[in-house]
């Protein structure tokens, strides 16, 4: 790819109290791709991505975001955050506020953006999401799908540059999954970088550009999605495939 990268990973790795959680990670990304991470349970899927926007701190190696280098520095690390939206397994919505206001409160506060415009912002991203209806409610009163739409349209809500979802529908019933994954497909169809864990194979054969496998703290195997699905390279991805696409 000739762009410049907008995430670059080098040599990273990651330790807790001698635990290898990360080792020797490499990966670039480039604007507007949309990388899928998969590998089974405790493969540090989730703890690369929590990398890219410093909800952890690397150990070892070199990591940039939009040409700034992720350090010591809460400077650049607030900088890096106000491009890099993120939406987790739990909504993790404030449910003292309702749904507008909990979509207002990061633009007004850390982007400094006038409450009307931000009102204006967040009734565009809930259309977005297909739940203009729900602006008033607080979000005991929606379901578990609603929710992290709300958590989407919010994180859509600062602008950022970049969206993480780590995991974003293993926490959902399975009626609500594709009601998420729906958004997820029309977001990647806007040209916003996304990188994505999940175990849903379905919507990473349709937006990934590249599959990243991970197994013990490594990457094992990047592909794009025609090759990694029907021609995996490494025993340990075909077993990885053979299990889960069984189910």
């Amino acid at each position: 790819m000739n762009a410049q990268p907008i995430i670059e990973i080098r040599n990273l790795g990651k330790f807790y109290d001698g635990f290898e959680a990360l080792s020797n990670v490499n990966l670039s990304i480039a604007p507007g791709e949309r990388i899928v991470i998969c590998g089974p349970s405790g493969s540090g899927k989730s703890t690369l991505i929590r990398c890219i926007n410093r909800l952890e701190e690397h150990s070892t190696g070199d990591l940039f975001v939009d040409g700034i280098e992720l350090s010591e520095d809460t400077k650049d690390i607030r900088a890096v955050r106000q491009e890099v939206g993120m939406v987790f397994q739990q909504f993790n919505l404030f449910p003292h506020l309702t749904v507008l206001e909990n979509l207002t409160i990061g633009p007004i506060r850390v982007r400094k953006v006038a409450k009307a415009e931000a009102e204006a912002r967040a009734r565009k991203y809930l259309e977005r999401v297909h739940i203009p209806e729900q602006a008033d409610k607080y979000p005991a009163q929606l379901s578990g799908g609603q929710q992290q739409r709300v958590a989407i349209a919010r994180s859509l809500c600062m602008e950022p540059r970049i969206m993480l979802f780590d995991e974003p529908t293993s926490a959902l019933d399975p009626e609500m999954i594709n009601e998420v994954l729906d958004v997820m497909v029309e977001l990647a169809g806007t040209g916003m970088t996304m990188v994505v864990v999940t175990h849903e194979m379905g919507f990473a054969r349709k937006v990934a550009d590249r599959m990243v496998f991970m197994e013990r703290g490594e990457i094992v195997e990047i592909a794009p999605p025609d090759v990694f699905f029907t021609a995996p390279k490494s025993d340990r991805c075909r077993a990885f495939l053979d299990q889960i696409l069984e189910h």
